[in-house]
């Protein structure tokens, strides 16, 4: 990987990425305040993470609400995301950004007649997520935002992070298959060796380029920093694989996991991913999973004094050309 060459850091205060914080008031890109959003989905009746004409998406169904709430500021907030996820993969730890005038904000927040103006969720936040949730949906929704607050300054939910984390769960034949866990789980038929599965992903963890595990896109890198790779069994026996990267390429995640349960079922060695991974090569040796089995997890992020420094070296990465596209990959 070419390392980026130093960039002058951009003067304080959130930047909103080009779309985001479209307005119909004239407000400029310096009166835009950055809001943060937690969100969790089951992606089984979801196209995705990215909007898409005619298709249904989270960030549709969150963009639409935010554009419900706004309405009558003239203002269409839109959404930046840590990780687009791809049709049927899910979340629980997703995080986007975006931006609005203050007086849209202020007016979409401001509090009703009776309602207590000293408590926590009366501050702007607190008001917008349960608002937004009303719209949504307070009950037998697929998709909940789960927290929102203020950006600290230099915040973007995508080039601030350092890490996505991902679960991916099997219940083989020596697991309790519970219903009610089959959105979230694939079931194998065959048992599957944990113990020779976590071994061969111990052997993928570091800097690589995983040419032999991603979908190729044009112009995007398959250079990835893989940290951390392992499996385990929970109370019920089902497998759960726990993935951390730098950021993931197209269908990574998903081919790594496939990998594993070749070696698990003996139809692989040990030490063969590792010596894929080398040949640089995409291969039938393995399956690439389904994306049901896979579930965003959790975004990692600087301390806020560098969350500036960080989305500036990401954009400057993108610059010279080495782009890192933060997909959790999910179907084809």
């Amino acid at each position: 990987m070419v390392a980026p060459e130093p960039v002058a850091s951009p003067g304080p205060g959130p930047r909103p990425e080009p779309g985001a914080g479209a307005s119909g008031d004239g407000a400029s890109d310096a009166e835009q305040v950055r809001l943060r959003l937690a969100i969790a989905y089951d992606g089984t009746d979801f196209n995705g993470w990215s909007r898409q004409p005619g298709l249904r998406t989270v960030q549709g169904v969150v963009e639409d609400a935010l554009g419900v709430l706004f309405r009558r500021t003239g203002t269409s907030p839109r959404l930046t995301v840590a990780g687009r996820t791809d049709a049927g993969v899910h979340a629980v730890g997703q995080v986007a950004h975006f931006d609005v005038p203050p007086a849209a904000l202020a007016s979409v927040t401001r509090p009703r007649r009776g309602h207590d103006s000293g408590s926590d969720d009366a501050e702007p936040p607190g008001v917008l997520l349960r608002r937004l949730t009303g719209i949504i949906g307070a009950s037998d929704s697929d998709v909940v935002v789960t927290a929102a607050s203020l950006a600290p300054d230099g915040f973007d939910a995508r080039f601030s992070a350092i890490w996505r984390r991902y679960e991916y769960r099997i219940a083989d034949s020596a697991a309790a298959r519970d219903p009610l866990d089959r959105h979230r789980t694939v079931w194998r038929p065959r048992g599957l060796d944990t113990e020779r599965m976590d071994a061969a992903a111990h052997t993928l963890l570091g800097l690589h380029d995983f040419a032999a595990f991603c979908k190729p896109r044009a112009g995007a890198t398959t250079i990835r920093t893989l940290e951390s790779f392992r499996w385990r069994r929970d109370a019920d026996g089902v497998l759960v694989a726990s993935l951390q990267a730098d950021a993931f390429c197209h269908s990574m995640v998903r081919a790594l996991i496939g990998a594993a349960v070749a070696v698990g079922e003996g139809r692989l060695d040990v030490d063969a991913p590792a010596e894929l991974l080398r040949a640089g090569e995409r291969t039938n040796a393995f399956m690439v999973m389904p994306a049901k089995g896979l579930v965003l997890t959790e975004v990692g992020y600087p301390d806020d004094h560098e969350l500036e420094i960080r989305a500036a070296q990401t954009r400057a990465r993108r610059r010279l050309n080495v782009q890192v596209d933060d997909e959790a990959d999910a179907g084809e």
